[in-house]
């Protein structure tokens, strides 16, 4: 007996050892960043930003890996169960992904579900129309509405996401009805709402950027004015009342991997947003980094958890 407790012991200890090694010399290997959402919304520019920035702070490639549906949860089943060798990776918008979670039938929990690797950014969601819409104005939408209940329809990248339920917010507190019509992901919302399928829309603030001619901003999703968009409104400056739901992008490896490939990842990721090139190309897209490590980004997505708790339930009612 005692012989099997110590061949067990220094077995257990032999295949630590040599985990801790295999650690040490990752990465080998490209790392495969999946992104739980289609091509060309927020989270997607943030992905192709880290992929294009990590030359130099990595010796590998990071390769975006589009994996959209069911409100970005289709992604994450791909990621949970993936090898904990840190060659496989998530990012994705952390309030989105949360509500998911919240409001689909679903064992994946954000926040326990994943190792928190690090956020790079944040993105706010905002209220917009076709550049041909006879709304000027948040209130002009807000009295059409009224006008007749239920007559407007809105867009938004999914049911479930964050901007999904800050737009439900914005109607519930005005007290206004419309049709939600969902679509897979910003950009396709943003080029429905071109296409004139919706009267409104509720998506990333940063899609505005290049598509000025196309589209009107009316208000951004928050107290305040967004530190890249600053040329759109606040609801908070405007005085409308709204539900405050943002998202943090954050990067999110399987459960179980190791402590010294997340901590090289942290550690890399925060090189990465201190880059000027990483600003850069956000900037051209409208958005910036906005870094927290992964014991930072955990805590915020849980007091968003708490936060949104009533809103997720008012709205189930």
């Amino acid at each position: 007996m005692r012989r099997r407790t110590f061949l067990g012991v220094a077995t257990a200890a032999l295949f630590a050892t040599t985990t801790a090694g295999l650690a040490d010399d990752w990465p080998k290997r490209p790392i495969n960043l999946v992104v739980p959402y289609k091509a060309g919304g927020g989270t997607d520019a943030y992905a192709r930003a880290i992929s294009a920035a990590a030359e130099g702070v990595l010796d590998v490639p990071v390769v975006v890996v589009n994996r959209p549906g069911s409100g970005g949860l289709n992604g994450a089943n791909a990621v949970v169960g993936a090898r904990t060798d840190g060659y496989t990776m998530m990012m994705t918008s952390g309030g989105s992904f949360l509500l998911s979670t919240m409001t689909r039938d679903t064992e994946i929990d954000a926040l326990e579900s994943f190792e928190f690797v690090a956020q790079v950014g944040q993105l706010r969601t905002s209220l917009m129309v076709p550049m041909n819409s006879p709304y000027q104005t948040v209130q002009d939408v807000i009295d059409a509405a009224k006008a007749n209940p239920g007559s407007l329809r809105w867009a938004h990248s999914g049911r479930g996401g964050f901007h999904h339920v800050g737009g439900l917010g914005f109607l519930a507190q005005n007290g206004i009805e419309a049709q939600d019509v969902p679509f897979k992901g910003g950009g396709p919302t943003r080029a429905a709402l071109i296409g004139e399928q919706a009267d409104f829309g509720f998506l990333g603030v940063q899609q505005l950027r290049g598509f000025e001619e196309q589209l009107r901003a009316l208000a951004v999703n928050s107290a305040d004015r967004d530190s890249i968009m600053t040329e759109v409104p606040s609801f908070g400056e405007l005085g409308i009342p709204f539900a405050a739901v943002s998202s943090p992008v954050i990067v999110f490896s399987p459960k179980g991997t190791s402590a010294n490939v997340v901590a090289t990842m942290e550690a890399a990721l925060a090189k990465i947003a201190a880059k000027p090139k990483f600003a850069e190309l956000l900037a051209e897209r409208g958005t910036g980094p906005v870094y927290a490590n992964g014991n930072d980004a955990k805590a915020g997505l849980a007091a968003m958890k708490a936060d949104a708790a009533p809103l997720v339930r008012s709205l189930a009612n």
